[in-house]
């Protein structure tokens, strides 16, 4: 019989300084633990453990040169955490707060998410302290040549098929994706978020976002209410706000927040457009890392250094980065009649904002099941390369629907309590959970 504190103590002893991947650890540890020490095949056969190590660490130098003919000198990492179900899978992450620590906890959150997904796919994560701000583009495609040329080495069609994330969009992968079909000589889809034209799957880029609204309208449909006419606040600005902004609109919600590093925007005509959903994708690509200028171009208000969760909604989704959202935004937005938190970037809420939450009548829904959409469509894309072909928008979505369907199902079933409320947390870590330690106990050690 384990006992949590004795394992969690026993991880931070082997992580030391690891914050960001004890909290992963600690979260999804007090959720299975009583699965564990039900199961004694999980405890002869140290599943524990195991899961908690990642299978492997690949660390490496990525020198480069900027447009002035200096050398630059960053890191890389690909953590490859579990392949017990499938090849790893999960983003590259490019942005000066990488460290291994963060993708760590990455890699472990992405082996329970693909899990959730019911395709077959293992977890891993990687990236590099590299930031594309200020950056030209002919130095990102330089800095992308160099971390390829060493990634290459790791990476397969059916060993580790890495993606987008922070600071990796469809520029960097195409870079990134050009540089491995020169070393290799093979059209293996080995890279997900690739244009539509050389093998990237149609509603890739919306598919974190469209995924989190789709399992946030099954929320609303299991309190028995609706998504149409709610009032909605959306932190960051990138691929994952840009996305759920777009599928929330069109589900018939109003969007009255987006925010970036510089603070946030307020949009009371709410950011329901073409023009000013457009507008987020200029934002991200203009690398400057800011949301002021939606303002001043919509006419809309900006509060500098500020986040959203001031502002009185009925659902708060949190889509920017990890540990955005603290205990003092939870007591804002409860404050103010939210009731609905959807924490969509990975491990976006604090522990002691997800601490707080249990003390309120809000809903709370984990990343690791909301934001399990984009990984989705990755796979999805991968099934499109394997075979050769390419599916309409319209059949991606159908397909994204039904997984999103599909994950909240198994969070309903595992994580039902006995007076018929659900833990969300719980049901996400137990049903991802499972998964992987049944095939590690099937497969050996």
């Amino acid at each position: 019989m384990y006992d949590l504190e004795k394992v969690v103590s026993e991880i931070e002893r082997k992580n030391p300084g690891q914050k960001e991947f004890l909290q992963a650890c600690r979260e999804v540890i007090e959720s299975v633990l009583p699965v564990i020490n039900d199961n004694p095949l999980y405890i002869k056969n140290k599943i524990l453990e195991r899961i908690t190590e990642p299978d492997r660490i690949i660390e490496f130098r990525v020198c480069w040169e900027d447009d002035n003919g200096e050398i630059q000198v960053n890191r890389g990492w690909r953590v490859q955490f579990n392949n017990a179900i499938g090849p790893y899978k999960g983003g590259l992450r490019f942005h000066p707060s990488v460290t291994l620590d963060t993708l760590k906890f990455l890699g472990f959150e992405q082996t329970f998410k693909n899990s959730l997904t019911t395709l077959p796919m293992g977890g891993g994560k990687g990236g590099s302290d590299f930031s594309p701000k200020g950056k030209s583009d002919s130095e990102i495609l330089r800095f992308c040549k160099a971390f390829m040329s060493e990634l290459a080495n790791y990476i397969g069609p059916n060993t580790d098929v890495p993606a987008g994330d922070i600071g990796v969009g469809g520029r960097e992968i195409g870079y990134l994706y050009g540089q491995y079909l020169r070393m290799k000589r093979e059209n293996t889809g080995v890279l997900t978020g690739k244009l539509h034209g050389f093998g990237g799957s149609l509603v890739r880029p919306e598919a974190t976002g469209y995924g989190a609204m789709y399992f946030a309208e099954e929320v609303l449909k299991q309190a028995g209410e609706s998504i149409v006419g709610k009032r909605i606040s959306v932190s960051g600005f990138g691929n994952v706000a840009w996305g759920a902004v777009k599928k929330a609109t069109e589900l018939g919600a109003k969007v009255v927040t987006i925010s970036g590093p510089d603070g946030y925007v307020l949009d009371e005509d709410g950011i329901n457009t073409d023009e000013k959903i457009n507008y987020m994708l200029y934002l991200r690509s203009s690398n400057q890392d800011i949301v002021e200028p939606y303002a001043k171009k919509f006419g809309a208000k900006f509060f500098k250094g500020k986040k959203p969760w001031e502002v009185p909604v009925d659902m708060a989704f949190c889509c920017a980065i990890q540990n955005e959202l603290n205990a003092e935004d939870v007591k804002t937005l409860n404050k103010n009649g939210c009731r609905f938190l959807i924490e969509t970037s990975n491990m976006g809420c604090t522990a002691d904002a997800v601490a707080e939450v249990k003390k309120t009548s809000m809903i709370f829904a984990p990343g690791k099941a909301v934001n399990a959409g984009g990984v989705a469509v990755s796979g999805l894309e991968m099934s499109q390369n394997s075979a050769h072909i390419y599916w309409r928008a319209e059949e991606v979505d159908e397909r994204l629907k039904h997984i999103m369907k599909s994950i909240h199902s198994q969070c309903v079933k595992e994580g039902t309590l006995e007076d018929g409320s659900i833990d969300y947390i719980a049901g996400a870590n137990i049903a991802g959970f499972k998964k992987v330690a049944d095939a590690m106990v099937a497969q050996g050690y």
